[in-house]
Protein backbone atom coordinates (compact mmCIF):
# COMPACT_ATOMS: atom_id res chain seq x y z
CA UNK A 1 0.00 0.00 0.00
CA UNK A 2 1.46 3.08 -0.66
CA UNK A 3 1.81 6.44 1.49
CA UNK A 4 0.83 10.00 0.80
CA UNK A 5 2.98 12.52 1.87
CA UNK A 6 1.12 14.74 4.86
CA UNK A 7 3.20 17.80 4.21
CA UNK A 8 6.03 19.51 2.78
CA UNK A 9 8.54 22.28 4.42
CA UNK A 10 11.91 23.83 4.48
CA UNK A 11 13.54 23.93 7.62
CA UNK A 12 17.04 25.43 8.77
CA UNK A 13 19.19 25.42 11.65
CA UNK A 14 20.03 28.70 13.04
CA UNK A 15 22.66 28.88 16.27
CA UNK A 16 20.88 32.05 17.36
CA UNK A 17 17.32 31.27 17.30
CA UNK A 18 16.14 34.58 19.23
CA UNK A 19 17.97 36.56 16.43
CA UNK A 20 17.22 34.63 13.38
CA UNK A 21 13.30 34.54 14.97
CA UNK A 22 13.46 38.61 15.11
CA UNK A 23 14.56 39.00 11.88
CA UNK A 24 12.31 36.72 10.04
CA UNK A 25 9.32 38.51 12.05
CA UNK A 26 10.32 41.70 10.61
CA UNK A 27 10.82 40.67 6.91
CA UNK A 28 7.49 38.43 6.68
CA UNK A 29 5.52 41.31 8.96
CA UNK A 30 4.15 38.32 10.66
CA UNK A 31 4.86 36.16 14.23
CA UNK A 32 5.81 32.75 14.24
CA UNK A 33 3.43 29.98 14.14
CA UNK A 34 4.23 26.59 16.07
CA UNK A 35 6.90 28.54 18.14
CA UNK A 36 8.72 25.90 20.94
CA UNK A 37 10.53 28.09 22.99
CA UNK A 38 14.60 28.00 22.33
CA UNK A 39 13.97 25.11 20.62
CA UNK A 40 11.97 25.75 17.47
CA UNK A 41 9.71 27.98 15.34
CA UNK A 42 7.41 27.92 12.30
CA UNK A 43 6.71 30.83 9.55
CA UNK A 44 3.99 30.25 7.03
CA UNK A 45 4.63 32.25 3.74
CA UNK A 46 2.48 31.91 0.51
CA UNK A 47 2.73 28.07 0.00
CA UNK A 48 5.78 27.62 2.19
CA UNK A 49 6.28 26.64 5.53
CA UNK A 50 9.86 27.56 6.98
CA UNK A 51 10.99 25.98 9.88
CA UNK A 52 14.00 26.82 12.67
CA UNK A 53 15.15 24.85 14.67
CA UNK A 54 18.18 25.30 17.26
CA UNK A 55 20.39 22.06 16.90
CA UNK A 56 21.24 20.02 20.21
CA UNK A 57 24.68 19.99 21.62
CA UNK A 58 25.08 16.57 20.59
CA UNK A 59 24.60 17.57 17.07
CA UNK A 60 26.05 20.89 16.85
CA UNK A 61 29.42 20.49 14.72
CA UNK A 62 26.81 18.98 11.86
CA UNK A 63 25.31 22.28 11.63
CA UNK A 64 28.44 24.10 11.97
CA UNK A 65 28.61 25.12 8.09
CA UNK A 66 27.07 28.84 8.46
CA UNK A 67 26.68 30.76 5.15
CA UNK A 68 28.14 27.70 2.84
CA UNK A 69 24.87 25.74 2.73
CA UNK A 70 24.33 25.42 -0.94
CA UNK A 71 20.58 25.52 -0.31
CA UNK A 72 18.45 28.52 -0.94
CA UNK A 73 15.70 29.72 -0.06
CA UNK A 74 13.24 31.46 -2.73
CA UNK A 75 10.96 33.97 -2.10
CA UNK A 76 8.66 35.63 -4.80
CA UNK A 77 7.43 38.83 -4.36
CA UNK A 78 5.21 41.42 -6.06
CA UNK A 79 7.71 44.21 -5.65
CA UNK A 80 11.51 43.92 -5.69
CA UNK A 81 12.54 47.45 -4.69
CA UNK A 82 9.87 46.82 -1.69
CA UNK A 83 11.64 43.53 -0.34
CA UNK A 84 15.16 44.57 -0.89
CA UNK A 85 14.13 48.04 0.93
CA UNK A 86 12.84 46.07 3.78
CA UNK A 87 15.66 43.52 4.41
CA UNK A 88 18.05 46.47 4.01
CA UNK A 89 16.48 48.40 6.56
CA UNK A 90 16.66 45.49 8.72
CA UNK A 91 20.12 45.37 8.38
CA UNK A 92 20.75 42.88 5.63
CA UNK A 93 21.73 44.63 2.80
CA UNK A 94 21.84 42.27 -0.41
CA UNK A 95 25.59 42.55 -1.06
CA UNK A 96 25.39 42.61 -5.09
CA UNK A 97 22.95 44.05 -7.06
CA UNK A 98 19.57 42.95 -9.54
CA UNK A 99 20.55 40.62 -11.63
CA UNK A 100 17.79 40.52 -14.47
CA UNK A 101 17.15 36.48 -15.36
CA UNK A 102 14.55 35.30 -18.24
CA UNK A 103 12.31 34.33 -15.66
CA UNK A 104 12.62 38.06 -13.62
CA UNK A 105 14.75 40.07 -11.44
CA UNK A 106 16.23 38.63 -8.11
CA UNK A 107 19.04 39.82 -5.76
CA UNK A 108 20.60 37.18 -3.41
CA UNK A 109 20.42 38.58 0.46
CA UNK A 110 21.14 36.48 3.36
CA UNK A 111 19.88 36.27 6.93
CA UNK A 112 21.69 36.42 10.09
CA UNK A 113 23.10 32.93 9.88
CA UNK A 114 23.74 33.36 6.43
CA UNK A 115 21.50 31.35 4.95
CA UNK A 116 21.07 32.54 1.51
CA UNK A 117 17.30 34.06 0.59
CA UNK A 118 16.60 34.73 -3.27
CA UNK A 119 14.22 37.56 -4.02
CA UNK A 120 12.61 37.11 -7.15
CA UNK A 121 10.42 39.58 -8.92
CA UNK A 122 8.50 37.72 -12.17
CA UNK A 123 8.71 39.71 -15.15
CA UNK A 124 4.88 40.89 -15.53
Amino acid sequence: MAFRFEAAFVTISAFNLEEITQFYRQFFQQEPIGAKPHSYVEFYVANLCLGIFRPHESSKEEFARVGKNPMSICLEVSDLDEAIARITALGYAPPGGVIHTPHGREVYAYDPEQNRLILHQSWS
